[in-house]
């Protein structure tokens, strides 16, 4: 089983306004940056970082930067620096990306160079993982909406080419044209670092991942749903003629540990306040109906089922609940105590899903400093090592374990199949 630690890196700036405990409600691509401080900026920058270290201390596996843009709830506009900065101080942990917004590139080529140079630094830590992006950054970044999953497609299949088959060459697509490719920076791991997709909703980005056999994590969703849409994948790794397991899927969820229940309560309560991600439930981030429609962005004809659970805060499609942190709790997506109690959850989740991923997403929201610390502390004396032994007893194993495109084990001293990163067959 493979651990890992993520948080979104909110701005948090109480003197705002806007980000605290009560702070005032924001709408996604609603809010001036009038109000933004560098100051407070340098000093969380820094302190997430600190977090960072720390997390591999404590024995995580892996370390987890999304990206988002022009929005207080992630300060990850610019992932690929924090990546190149982590690869450089870090020392064991992998450097996951989840990850590039791929249609927003012009340049993919450059996004070649630095995620070779991220791996190089790091002597092969990098998963590289991409996204779509949501409509926020196809708006901020004006990258015309009905051209996304196309565009997505062809810089993948750009970028796997350029990191793997020798220059000069040139490339005439529909969307991306270069008369010389030839990137002197080439990745550490060969063939290539390993490529996830993370996803929420678009049935067809999920059907994708098991076409290309690379693993796909899910993002913060209800167990049932979740459960169904891993079958969409499994489904789709049987009528392609190979058997998928655990080693093709992660989750990623809310999980705190604390000292007492009190402060576990106390913390997690924080996670649906301040500058929370408005496309998530029950949070002081209300979602931008300009947003929810963007044309041609994601098709809800091919929804996958966690759609109607995903979307609950995504412009009315469900009501609001008025126990939102409750409401998490009960259904998982939040779990939050002491070790003696986020366990036996942890187990269900793990038993529900039968993730070879799992990433706990902790210290967000309000959360403090003090807060990341002491459940960073002790997920690594107590929880880390309780779930690792969860994995070896339920059998689920990741992809750094067993090759996705195969089902092959990985031996032990790393060597990778030369089928584990290839992009795999395209129809």
């Amino acid at each position: 089983m493979f651990i890992g630690h993520f948080t979104e890196r909110p701005y948090q700036d109480p003197k705002s306004g806007y980000f605290g405990s009560t702070g005032l409600p924001i709408k996604d691509l609603a809010l001036s940056n009038d109000i933004y401080d560098p100051e407070v900026g340098a000093e969380l920058y820094n302190r997430y970082i600190d977090e960072k270290l720390y997390a591999e201390e404590m024995g995580f596996d892996g370390l987890m930067l999304n990206e988002h843009h022009s929005t207080p709830f992630c300060m990850g506009g610019a992932m690929n620096i924090e990546a190149a900065i982590l690869a450089r101080v870090t020392k064991r942990a992998k450097i996951i990306l989840l990850g590039n917004v791929l249609p927003i590139w012009d340049d993919p080529l450059w996004l070649v160079e630095q995620l070779s140079m991220i791996d190089m630094i790091s002597r092969g830590r990098l998963v590289s993982g991409w996204v779509r992006g949501t409509a926020r950054e196809s708006v901020s970044h004006n990258s015309p909406p009905a051209y996304n999953w196309e565009r997505f497609q062809e810089a993948h299949e750009f970028i796997v080419k350029a990191w793997t088959e020798p220059g000069p060459f040139r490339w005439e697509g529909k969307h991306f044209h270069y008369r010389y490719v030839n990137p002197w920076a080439k990745p550490y791991q060969k063939p290539h670092p390993q490529i996830w997709l993370p996803g929420v909703v678009s049935r067809d980005s999920l059907v994708w991942a098991a076409t290309q056999r690379i693993p796909y994590i899910m993002l913060a969703t209800e167990l049932q749903a979740t459960k169904d849409a891993f079958q969409i994948y499994h489904d789709t790794a049987a009528e392609l003629g190979y058997e998928s397991g655990s080693q093709n899927i992660g989750y990623l969820w809310k999980v705190h540990v604390d000292e007492t229940e009190e402060l576990a309560e106390e913390a997690g309560r924080k996670y649906v306040q301040g500058p929370s991600n408005p496309f998530l439930a029950g949070n002081e981030g209300t979602a931008n109906p300009a947003l929810q429609t963007l044309p041609g962005h994601t098709s809800r004809r091919r929804a996958l089922p966690t759609q109607r659970v995903a979307t609950t805060n995504r412009g009315g499609q469900v009501a609001v609940s008025s126990n939102p942190y409750e409401d998490q709790i009960e259904k998982y997506s939040i779990v939050s105590g002491t070790p003696k109690t986020v366990l036996p959850r942890i187990r269900h989740v793990l038993e529900t899903l039968r993730p070879g991923t799992v990433i706990f997403w902790d210290g967000d929201g309000a959360m403090t400093h003090d807060d990341q610390m002491r459940s960073l502390r002790l997920m690594g004396e107590e929880v880390i090592p309780a779930v690792r032994e969860m994995g070896k007893e339920l059998g689920l194993s990741s992809s750094f374990e067993v090759d996705p495109a195969t089902g092959v084990p990985i031996p032990a001293n790393g060597d990778q199949p030369a089928s584990l990163s290839v992009a795999g067959p395209t129809d």
